[in-house]
């Protein structure tokens, strides 16, 4: 690689690398990449195998199992403590198993985000991997892409890039093609583009220089692990949950252990009571859950095209109140055709063009409008080698290269007569694009951009009998025009051109008016369905979007977002709207002619009114509206690199559905997440006060410390593990927005954890009087309450169906993942007893007929009894609905 590429000229450098301005061949491209290795300076850290099996060994549950097992080999009890010791090991294993597969299928997610580069390649235009980019390629930038790489710059139209991560300096740095001084400072090499910084403004080419390790930010960060971006409010809430039970059953297991020393029971039980009471009350399975909750979760995302790129997003697209979205590509199809043209002499049908080429329309139209095709040809970043390739580039630019085609006008054919000498990369403040061509003894000027820009900038247009003088009336004849091609749902742009003998002129000044071409983008057939879905769940749809107003209203009323006629506020009039009547926000749902700038305003606007934002962009000037938003969503396919970093979630299809799924999907993994953590407090709280009722009321245990362990380890895991895995409810989205502040459980939860803990308490203290009226000894007596406990806490999932759900078909039946995990907890529960060594461990007797029907008949009365109440509930709810 060549020592000082900034000082050096761009054709020098090209010269060292050994590639042309073609690119180069994949062949050599393949020879470089197994000689310089992937374009990698290092990946999110991996979790380790070990760190995670360590990581199952570091909470308080643990501690005070180890604490337990001490204490069982200090006072001889080497069986128990051997149990806990097995115990212990039994759960560090299903959490290292667990956490670990979560953990890889959260680093797969995120590569699924890579970055892409443009690249020359055998002469093509191909969309690379920016791991596989290497020396001597040739790279292709746009404002709003990532560099990828160190470039040596080449081509460069009004270029700008942000080197904040790099260098510190705020302001965008202006680039250019000429050497820099050979004892330039990093920032001061305007030459040069590094890999890390993001394109602002312009566009240009650059060829690799370094790569990875190599590059300028690879040297800084080579002994830098990039480190997790820390832990999810979500994580926090659960955190800061298991925190408050650790000290809240400590306290009770200590104060019971001091009443059973009072009253004269075994200190060894006491405390080995009080220690087993502590672990029965805190959910040791809660985090493993959570994360695996939180994983299948973002993997069912995925599948559907949304990739979340923060976890923190998962919990704030259940509370989401309003979706800004943006139209093109988003509500429409993203497949843009060009339509009509319309010039001095008429309009044109392009099926009209595409069946009887431009030559058999009239003399007068068939070169006005071959001119037209030939400015929006020439002027055009993209790249489309034939009718049936795909294209890479603007959409709306592949559509123009399209209708060039149809009109025989291939764009490396006209090059080769006009040679590109400058190109101006499209300014949003101008709204306009230019290249400047070599033509004759002079240069073409081949201009493009919204009708109001181009045809202000124009001083004379191409008519019938040659080039006429515009006015104020032609003029609006002219943007009468353009409104017309509007009304009819087309995207309007307006070209022009002018001859200049040198090419360094004025581009937007004294043009020429060529014409006006009308393309077509089409609704997207599900864009109507998702946006009743999102109004049945109390989701506010709102179009932000660039496009004229008629346009804008065109396609709402297409895709079922307003009536006609629609009221839209453009974007110059937010400001002053919204400051005069604020209910401007609930009232209108288009809004156009918006710039970045003003995007802002209006995701600030909504969250001071308390809504939950999330909204939609795919450029540079969008990436402060996505961070501000509460869930900012990213264009995977036609976004920015700057734009998707900004993000908290991207869409993989830029579909509006997506975001509707996977809105749809936050709220069922806060759901699931709500059902388990209530699943287990209350199964654990039932623990609790069976035990310490037994211990405060001097009555024998009716459940041992080993057996709440054993019991512990088959419902805290198993039954959890399958509610997390759950689909959600039906009719999710017919529910309004929760709030966002709302906890994982609040007072209506928490009262009925404690009924829910309180009836598996009491038929356990059923079975037990039971037992004693059927004369069973303590062996038996304990066998009864056991698995009187342990069913009824299998049997307590079925409780954990919403209240307004089917009591026979619902999100809790319909799991296949849970009638697995009943069936083997059933046996693992079942078994015991009749296997002499876990029966000698548990102190368990075999349940005669007798037995078994107790453990039925008391197990069932909780599910019966919540049934019941639950059934009350929902026809109660019902009626107040209706």
């Amino acid at each position: 690689m060549p020592e000082a590429p900034h000082a050096l000229p761009a054709a020098q450098v090209m010269d060292r690398l050994q590639v042309t301005a073609d690119g180069l061949s994949t062949d050599g491209a393949k020879a470089r990449h197994q000689q310089f290795g992937p374009n990698r300076i290092t990946a999110r850290r991996a979790a380790s195998a070990l760190r995670v099996l360590l990581h199952q060994f570091r909470s308080p549950v643990v501690y005070l199992l180890g604490a337990a097992a001490a204490l069982a080999f200090y006072f001889g009890e080497l069986e128990e403590g051997g149990a806990i010791v097995v115990v212990l090991a039994i759960n560090a294993l299903i959490g290292f198993v667990t956490e670990l597969k979560a953990a890889r299928s959260i680093e797969s997610l995120r590569a699924l985000g890579g970055h892409t580069a443009r690249v020359r390649r055998d002469g093509h235009v191909r969309l690379i991997p920016a791991e596989e980019l290497v020396p001597g390629d040739i790279v292709l930038l746009e404002a709003g892409d990532a560099v990828s790489a160190d470039l040596r710059l080449v081509e460069a139209s009004r270029l700008s890039a942000d080197e904040s991560t790099l260098t510190g300096e705020s302001v965008p740095v202006e680039k250019e093609v000429a050497p820099a001084a050979h004892a330039a400072r990093l920032g001061d090499r305007s030459s040069m583009l590094f890999k890390g910084t993001a394109v602002t403004r312009g566009s240009g080419a650059g060829v690799v220089v370094a790569t990875g390790l190599a590059t300028e930010l690879g040297r800084v960060t080579q002994l830098v692990i990039e480190a997790d971006a820390g832990s999810s409010p979500l994580e926090r809430k659960l955190a800061r949950l298991s925190a408050q039970l650790v000290w809240a059953t400590l306290i009770v297991a200590a104060a019971i252990a001091a009443v059973g020393l009072a009253v004269h029971e075994d200190a060894f039980l006491m405390v080995e009571a009080a220690i087993a009471l502590a672990v029965a009350a805190i959910p040791e399975g809660l985090p493993i859950v959570a994360t695996l909750a939180l994983a299948r979760g973002m993997w069912r995302m995925a599948r559907q095209n949304a990739l979340i790129e923060r976890l923190s997003a998962v919990e704030t697209l259940g509370a989401t109140t309003v979706i800004l979205t943006d139209k093109t590509g988003t509500l429409t199809e993203n497949r843009m055709t060009v339509r009509r043209l319309h010039v001095a002499s008429g309009d044109i049908e392009v099926e009209a063009l595409a069946h009887k080429g431009p030559r058999s329309l009239g003399a007068a139209g068939d070169g006005q409008v071959n001119t037209l095709l030939r400015i929006a040809v020439l002027c055009n970043d993209a790249h489309l080698y034939s009718a049936e390739d795909e294209g890479s580039g603007d959409p709306m630019e592949i559509a123009l290269l399209r209708a060039g085609l149809q009109a025989r006008l291939r764009r490396a054919t006209l090059l080769h007569g006009h040679r590109l000498a400058r190109k101006h990369a499209f300014d949003p403040g101008t709204k306009m694009m230019a290249t400047v061509h070599e033509s004759g003894d002079g240069f073409l000027f081949a201009v493009k951009g919204a009708p109001e820009a181009v045809i202000a900038a124009a001083t004379r247009a191409i008519g019938d009998h040659g080039e006429t003088a515009l006015n104020d009336e032609t003029r609006a004849e002219w943007l009468a025009r353009a409104t017309l091609l509007g009304h009819r749902g087309l995207r309007v742009l307006a070209c022009a051109m002018k001859m200049e003998t040198q090419p360094d002129g004025a581009p937007y000044q004294g043009l020429v008016l060529v014409g006006l071409i009308g393309l077509e983008d089409p609704a997207r057939a599900d864009v109507p369905s998702a946006i009743q879905d999102c109004r049945r769940a109390g989701i506010r749809v709102v179009m932000v979007t660039g496009d004229h107003a008629v346009t804008a209203r065109s396609i709402a009323r297409a895709v079922g977002l307003a009536d006609h006629p629609a009221e839209v506020v453009e974007g110059a009039a937010i400001a002053k709207a919204i400051e005069t009547d604020p209910s401007v926000l609930r009232r209108i749902s288009i809004f156009a002619r918006v710039i970045p700038a003003e995007k802002l305003a209006l995701v600030k606007a909504y969250q001071a009114q308390g809504d939950i934002v999330a909204m939609t962009g795919d450029g540079v000037n969008d990436a402060p509206a996505l961070r501000q938003a509460d869930i900012g969503v990213a264009m995977g396919l036609r976004g920015t690199d700057v734009a998707r970093e900004a993000a908290a979630m991207i869409l993989l299809d830029d579909a509006f559905p997506t975001i509707v799924k996977a809105i749809r999907q936050g709220r069922v993994i806060f759901g699931n997440i709500r059902r388990f953590v209530a699943y287990l407090l209350s199964c654990n709280l039932s623990e609790v006060m069976v035990v310490g009722i037994a211990v405060l009321s001097a009555l024998p245990l009716p459940l041992l410390p080993l057996q709440i362990l054993y019991l512990n380890l088959v419902t805290d895991v198993f039954p959890a593990f399958a509610l997390a895995m759950g689909e959600g409810e039906a009719a999710i989205l017919q529910q309004p927005p929760r709030d966002p502040k709302e906890p994982i459980l609040g007072r209506a939860q928490w009262l009925v954890i404690v009924l829910q803990g309180a009836l598996l308490t009491a038929a356990t203290f059923a079975a037990l009087l039971a037992a004693r009226w059927l004369d069973l000894d303590a062996s038996q007596s304990v066998t009864v309450t056991f698995l009187t406990l342990a069913f009824a806490q299998l049997w307590h999932v079925f409780n954990m169906r919403g209240i307004r759900a089917n009591i026979l078909a619902n999100e809790v039946t319909r799991n296949v993942w849970l009638w697995g995990a009943l069936a083997l907890c059933a046996t693992l529960l079942a078994a015991p007893p009749y296997l002499p060594p876990a029966a000698h461990l548990l102190q368990l007797a075999p349940p005669d007929a007798a037995m078994w029907a107790v453990v039925l008949a008391c197990s069932l009365a909780p599910l019966v009894a919540t049934q019941a109440v639950m059934a009350g509930l929902g026809l109660r709810h019902a009626a107040l609905r209706r």
